[in-house]
């Protein structure tokens, strides 16, 4: 099956260039005197690289060979992370370099989608949000707002991200994956 500009959804998955690209935005333009062209802000899902395309109207696209799979986080062995593939209950082992920034959020039992592309994985989506320990971090002085009331604190992975004064030593918060920022508190 193949797609044409007039299939363009948010969040449709597409070929070109031999790259696999995520649909973030589209929009269809008719200009006077010539033939209309979709205009899209897409998203290299192999590099995470945001590019603006225009295409003429009734363009053809091969539907592309690409496969997600929920996985679920075991533990790091060496440099290797492993993981369970929750249909075959298979072991499946990543690099550091296949794993990238995700390592950050990565933690013991986490589901997260991986994304094969050509059967080569090609990245993991983490959830939105992680719940992580605080395992580092300077007790809040009381009063202490006049600055920017923030304070670094190291997580159970490694992290390192700015939190509240009132943030303890042992507190669980939740942390945007997308933005690598604090959320809450999680009591």
């Amino acid at each position: 099956m193949a797609y044409t500009t007039s299939d363009f959804k948010r969040g449709l998955k597409i070929e070109w260039e031999g790259k696999l690209y995520e649909i973030l935005e589209f929009q269809h333009v008719k200009v006077s005197k010539t033939q209309p062209v979709v205009r899209t802000k897409l998203k290299d899902l192999a590099t995470g690289r945001v590019l603006e395309v225009n295409f003429r109207a009734g363009e053809r696209f091969e539907e592309p060979d690409f496969k997600e799979k929920e996985i679920q986080y075991l533990y790091k062995e060496g440099d290797r992370y492993v993981f369970m593939d929750l249909e075959e209950y298979d072991q499946v082992y990543f690099s550091e370099e296949e794993i990238g920034e995700a390592s950050k959020y990565l933690k013991e039992n986490l589901n997260v989608y991986a994304l094969y592309y050509k059967g080569k994985l090609i990245s993991i989506e983490l959830p939105n949000t992680v719940d992580l320990k605080v395992i580092e971090t300077e007790p809040g002085i009381r009063g202490d707002t006049v600055g920017s009331a923030t304070k670094p604190a190291k997580l159970e992975t490694g992290l390192i991200i700015q939190v509240p004064l009132f943030i303890n030593e042992g507190d669980i918060i939740r942390v945007d994956t997308r933005t690598g920022k604090y959320l809450e508190r999680v009591s």
